[in-house]
């Protein structure tokens, strides 16, 4: 699933090396916009529908907030 998810973040900020992140939004890494990009490519890839109340900056701070973002959505790992 993490490589999955790295995949994910390197689509919509190539720039970025995800790894060595540990908060990837006080980092600068993903803003607003692209949280919002990424929730559609997580949805599409693992045929869930995240709900709205939980697009909140800190489930999409590490790798491993947005793994448990996932599974709490219905997710499979």
């Amino acid at each position: 699933m993490e490589a999955k998810i790295l995949s994910i973040l390197s689509e919509i900020r190539p720039e970025f090396d995800f790894t060595g992140s540990s908060d990837f939004v006080e980092d600068g890494m993903l803003d607003s916009f692209d949280i919002a990009a990424l929730v559609a490519e997580l949805d599409k890839a693992y045929a869930i529908s995240i709900d709205g109340v939980d697009i909140v900056p800190e489930n999409f701070a590490t790798l491993e907030s947005i793994k448990n973002l996932l599974v709490k959505n219905g997710a499979r790992t």
